[in-house]
Order: C-alpha cells, then structure tokens, then sequence
C-alpha cells in the first residue's frame, strides 16, 4: 500500500507541474511597441495610394493615403493574409518622433502629454502577442476618431 501512495502523490505531482508550467509563458505580458506613423509616412502622406511604412519579421505594415490624409493602416503577413488592425485614440503622445519608442503610459512626462491633440494609432498582434501601434495627430487622419476607441495602456 506505501508503494501505491508514493505511485499516486509521483502521478498527481507530475499533473500539477504539467498544469503550472505552461501558464507561466502565458501569463507573461506582452508589450505594446508605439510607432511615430506621421514620421514613418513622411513626404509620402502627399501621394495618393499605398505606402509601406514598417516591416516586423513576416508582417508588413501599410498606409492608404487618399487626399493627402490617412485613410486607414492595412498590415499583411504572407501566410496569413490581411491581419486585423484596431483603430484607438488618446490625447497622450505615445510615440516621439526619432524612432521606434516604447512607452508606458503611467511613465510619460509631462511634457509628452499634449491634451490639446488627438492622436489617433493602428494596432496589430504579431505572432508572440506583442500589440505594434502605429500613431498620427488627428488632422492627418481622413476620418478621424470614427471606429476608434480609447487606448488604455495595459501596463
């Protein structure tokens, strides 16, 4: 019967570990990584038609411009196809311009809080759940705030 208890409590032992042992690589938080879009874009934003502005291992990041106005952010992967892209708004400048910056929220200075501009970011997930964003003001946005929701850090 002693043999039998250690054979049980060696089998539950081993359950518990095969149950923990994967959420500890779920549970880890992915980041948000913010992009200057009005600096990617650049002189571009003045033609009309497609621009790639970003490329992130298989997934490549795109702007419409219509009328020298973003008219939306389509990212591609090329197993995958078109990737779903989330639309947000906030009044806090998530990214500065210089290059590729990652910001918490709670971290910004005052400085980088401009409450007198929108700004309006695209998102996607790539394949390690990391959420790339992508930032413009308001006015180089064709139809502004229609679709977006308020961007609340996750940090």
């Amino acid at each position: 019967m002693n043999a039998n208890r250690k054979h049980y409590l060696l089998a539950a032992a081993a359950v518990i570990c095969g149950v923990f042992a994967p959420s500890g690589g779920a549970l880890a938080a992915a980041k948000a990584n913010h992009h200057d879009g009005k600096q990617l874009i650049g002189d571009r934003v003045k033609t009309d038609g497609i621009h790639e502005i970003h490329k992130k291992g298989d997934y490549t990041a795109s702007v419409e411009v219509r009328n020298g106005k973003v008219a939306g952010v389509h990212v591609k992967h090329p197993t995958k196809g078109e990737v779903p892209v989330k639309k947000y708004k906030t009044n806090k400048k998530m990214a500065k311009a210089g290059g590729t910056s990652i910001y918490a929220a709670a971290f910004l200075s005052p400085q980088s809080q401009d409450l007198g501009t929108v700004y309006i970011g695209y998102s996607y997930i790539d394949d390690y759940g990391n959420e790339e964003i992508y930032w413009f003001p308001e006015e180089m946005i064709l139809d502004g705030e229609t679709g977006a929701i308020e961007y609340v850090p996750t940090s």
